[in-house]
């Protein structure tokens, strides 16, 4: 059976996508906006060169200030 093909299967990958873009851009500007502002240049390239889909967005802006104000 050819997917591409049939409508159904287009329309709702095409929601997927659209579902993953507006979860994924807020997250990614935020992160990106933080890294600039404390002049952390590795994280905004990490940023910009690797879609996660939001997770290593989350890590660096919730996780990881946790994990930095335990040391």
């Amino acid at each position: 059976m050819d997917f591409w093909c049939n409508q159904q299967y287009r329309e709702n990958f095409m929601i997927f996508l659209i579902a993953i873009a507006l979860w994924s851009i807020p997250w990614k500007a935020l992160a990106l906006w933080k890294s600039a502002r404390n002049s952390q240049k590795w994280w905004f390239i990490a940023f910009m060169l690797i879609n996660t889909v939001g997770f290593l967005e989350i890590f660096y802006i919730i996780i990881l200030p946790k994990i930095k104000k335990k040391d």
